[in-house]
């Protein structure tokens, strides 16, 4: 017996914001090729200057040692010399000649050790100081090599977010990062080449589109409003008609989708309360059709942005939370507030139950749950493909939640 095969998975949602530069609580614990490269300088420095110290007071010492055992002093009685040293005590107290010779050289091996030992104490301190000064310049270079790497990070982090006209355009020498700054360019500009092609496909595809549908609708009307034509004519012509308002339906959200997956250049002040309030109304008569109560606070909370596209948020989240929604005694939760310098607008409703694996699902382009959200009567599945390109486009996020007992949080976050 033969097995369908499981539908293609989407692909995994990144987990950061590629708007927004990645922050860790301690930054200097990152290892980081700037921290890793002024380790590698300042380690090498301080192994090569330990065993430059080490060779040195090696040397010294063998030079110290060859140079007394070629001398040696020996006090006789005959020699009317009086001897005595603050640094060996010892000498003032010997009365002997035997004494003194073996006080003066035990003194002279104690001062070649101490020679010795201030010696080593004194390189050791001079390279503490020359190795912080070797890790801070490290560090520095290591910064100044990586300035082209930092620069590349960060058009891609731009372009991450939507932003394909950016480019790199790094100066310097021919080196290795130049070479791939142009070819991280040249990819960049045959990208933006073929997604502007594509939503330009898209758009002049809808626009060709919408001409052929909107003269079919007008003669179904024409149609459907003679009263002479037979009832069968009839429920073909209304068939026909709700076949193609959804055809309509489906390109008009098609050449929304492939506008709103670009910046929003012209921004103007609108309040998400406004917005919310205009789809709940819009949706009202649906909401009672069906026996769905609205709730919620809706809090001022104005974002820059276009305001037809902000609607457009709304109204999609509304309706599917209306449409989506149990037989008897359901309710849709509408509130806007502003937390965290953030406008907020979440879309809570009661319905049937949603895995947590399937909620990626829901935001791709005309994929819809497997069970409630298959039936044709109840849009093209598009609008929430819409909503996060829409909120993508205002630099914003969407989320979606299961809720305990059925239905989804909706949450859309916009910046102020």
């Amino acid at each position: 017996m033969a097995t369908t095969p499981a539908p293609p998975q989407a692909p995994p949602k990144p987990t950061w914001d590629p708007r927004k530069p990645q922050q860790l609580p301690l930054p200097w614990l990152r290892p980081t090729i700037r921290i890793r490269l002024t380790l590698l300088y300042g380690g090498m420095f301080l192994i090569a200057g330990i065993l430059l110290l080490s060779i040195i007071y090696l040397l010294a010492a063998q030079a110290i040692r060859e140079g007394s055992g070629s001398q040696s002093f020996q006090i006789s009685s005959s020699s009317n010399i009086k001897i005595t040293s603050d640094t060996c005590p010892v000498l003032n107290v010997a009365t002997t000649d035997e004494e003194r010779t073996a006080a003066l050289k035990a003194c002279g091996d104690a001062l070649r050790q101490h020679a010795l030992d201030g010696l080593l104490s004194r390189s050791l301190l001079t390279l503490l100081g020359l190795a912080v000064i070797a890790f801070a310049f490290g560090y520095a270079m290591a910064g100044r090599v990586l300035t082209p790497l930092g620069r590349i990070t960060r058009t891609a982090r731009a372009v991450a977010g939507s932003d394909l006209s950016r480019r790199i355009e790094l100066d310097g020498p021919d080196d290795e990062l130049k070479e791939l700054a142009d070819t991280l360019d040249d990819m960049l500009e045959r990208l933006q080449r073929a997604f502007t092609a594509q939503q330009r496909f898209v758009g002049n595809a809808s626009h060709e589109l919408r001409t052929p549908l909107a003269i079919n609708r007008t003669l179904l009307e024409v149609h459907l409003s003679d009263p002479a034509a037979p009832p069968e004519l009839q429920q073909l012509g209304k068939t026909l008609l709700a076949t193609n308002e959804r055809s309509e339906q489906l390109v008009e959200g098609l050449l929304l989708l492939a506008r709103s997956d670009n910046q929003i250049v012209e921004r103007k002040p609108v309040d998400l309360a406004e917005v919310a309030e205009q789809a709940v109304d819009q949706t009202h008569a649906e909401a009672e059709a069906k026996g769905v109560e609205f709730r919620g606070k809706r809090d001022p909370a104005v974002v820059q942005g276009n305001g037809v596209l902000l609607e457009r948020i709304a109204l999609n989240l509304v309706q599917n939370a209306v449409r989506y929604n149990v037989p008897e005694g359901g309710w849709v939760e509408v509130t806007t507030a502003v937390q965290h310098g953030q406008a907020v607008l979440l879309v809570s409703n009661t319905g049937p139950v949603v895995p947590a694996y399937e909620i990626d699902n829901l935001f791709e382009p005309f994929r819809r749950l497997r069970t409630e959200r298959t039936g044709s009567d109840k849009g093209v599945g598009l609008g929430l493909s819409i909503a996060r390109s829409v909120a993508r486009a205002h630099c914003g996020h969407i989320s979606a939640l299961p809720r305990e007992g059925g239905g989804l949080v909706m949450r859309v976050a916009l910046p102020i």
